[in-house]
């Protein structure tokens, strides 16, 4: 059976309307009060969790799956686990983690774990990959048709995968290169911006070389389109043939075998 408590009138006066609700109150009601506050105070903690951690087995695994399929990267690897948003993970002796088909390594990605014990689980965990490394920037603005000399070009260091795709990170890449547009002076150089030097003209005689195990042919036909160093090209010999061919920096075209 409840308990009742008799509580005697209340009465106010001038000088408890100073003090504080539960210390004006006679010892019964402030006792009560008292009470009905700290219930109170906990209720927030009693609702309240911590992120509970990643489960100490599976980080090892996630971390070595992501350090072995990142290597040979263009920088420095640093990878981060962040906590799972479902909890703990479930105990497990036999875990597997993956890749969800067409997921990059780059970046922000998530992390599939598979677990074959027991009563199997697939549970998904964010990391993040930062890959520093060095990367190419315009020194000056380049205005398009512009080729690209060494002191047009500077190396800057960052996070590559917060930078814009096809970012050159090999300055031997600039080499014989011409921009195609506009390159903002301090700017990233991305591979689309650019394009090699002409090294052979429509319609030039060219060097047409054959290669072959202990020989080598030349004959001379004409390029059928311009190209830069590295591209393959049609060149047409006497009688009409056409031969295909990589261009080579000083112009001759070997053919492609």
């Amino acid at each position: 059976m409840a308990q009742t408590i008799d509580l005697p009138p209340l009465r106010f006066n001038k000088d408890s309307m100073t003090k504080p609700l539960h210390e004006s109150l006679p010892r019964p009601f402030a006792e009560v009060i008292a009470m009905l506050l700290a219930l109170t105070a906990l209720a927030p903690a009693a609702h309240s969790a911590a992120p509970l951690p990643l489960s100490g087995y599976a980080r090892p695994v996630i971390e070595q799956f992501l350090s072995a399929q990142t290597t040979g990267l263009p920088g420095r690897v640093q990878i981060s686990i962040a906590t799972p948003l479902s909890g703990e993970l479930p105990p497990c002796d036999a875990l597997e983690a993956f890749l969800p088909r067409g997921a990059r390594l780059w970046g922000r990605v998530s992390v599939g774990l598979r677990c074959h014990a027991g009563r199997p689980w697939t549970r998904y965990v964010q990391a993040y990959v930062a890959v520093t490394g060095a990367y190419q920037i315009a020194t000056r603005q380049i205005e398009a048709g512009q080729a690209l000399l060494p002191a047009d070009t500077a190396t800057r260091e960052a996070d590559l995968t917060t930078l814009p795709a096809g970012v050159i990170v090999d300055s031997t890449q600039l080499g014989g290169m011409v921009a195609l547009n506009r390159i903002a002076s301090g700017a990233p150089i991305r591979r689309e911006q650019l394009r090699g030097i002409p090294v052979v003209q429509q319609g030039q005689t060219v060097k047409l070389v054959t290669r072959g195990p202990g020989f080598v042919i030349s004959t001379e036909g004409k390029a059928m389109t311009g190209a830069a160093a590295g591209a393959v090209i049609q060149v047409k010999i006497q009688g009409g043939q056409r031969i295909s061919g990589i261009v080579r920096p000083d112009g001759t075209v070997e053919r492609d075998n």
